[in-house]
């Protein structure tokens, strides 16, 4: 059942969306300057999962859209988090949660405290920027893939993950303290 609570909630979601033209409806990942609405401040990042897009704010209604793969369902990260670490060819270990979800996949990490090296074959990429709530490690990152092809999907065990070439732009455009709003 449809109740008030939730038509609420959908209608005030829907009014933070960024506005789109009727013909924007096939996923395009590549990085465009759109407009957005008015109450997102410059230099803010607002990502919307369902749409498969980043939105980097840079000046008011104008932001710079990328593609972006999500987490799978019931593994989605939602909510206002704060950059507070950026790293460059990062290193990476799964969570516990992870492993357990998933031993046979992650079974190099079983019972033992290997960190995998960044580089080409890392699954973080070229760059991670490491969301914080306050003041918290969520291990949510925004960062690059050695899985192109899964932009524009719900894959990830919940970060959200661009091109290399992408989260390399971004990376250079956002500073430590910038604030995420994933809906």
């Amino acid at each position: 059942m449809f109740t008030r609570r939730a038509f609420l909630a959908c209608t005030s979601a829907a009014a933070l969306w960024p506005q789109t033209s009727p013909a924007e409806t096939v996923f395009d990942p590549t990085p465009q300057d759109v407009r957005i609405k008015k109450q997102f401040e410059p230099g803010q990042i607002l990502v919307l999962p369902r749409s498969y897009y980043l939105y980097f704010v840079t000046e008011r209604r104008r932001a710079r859209r990328y593609g972006v793969g999500v987490g799978k369902a019931g593994l989605e990260f939602t909510g206002t988090a704060t950059i507070e670490a950026k790293r460059e060819w990062p290193s990476w270990r799964p969570t516990p949660e992870m492993i357990q979800r998933d031993p046979r996949a992650y079974a190099r990490f079983v019972d033992n405290d290997y960190i995998q090296p960044g580089g080409k074959s890392n699954p973080l990429g070229a760059r991670a920027l490491y969301l914080f709530q306050n003041g918290v490690d969520t291990y949510f990152r925004i960062h690059g893939t050695n899985k192109p092809e899964t932009i524009g999907s719900s894959v990830s065990n919940g970060c959200i993950r661009m091109t290399n070439e992408h989260i390399v732009d971004l990376y250079d455009r956002v500073p430590i303290g910038t604030v995420v709003t994933v809906l």
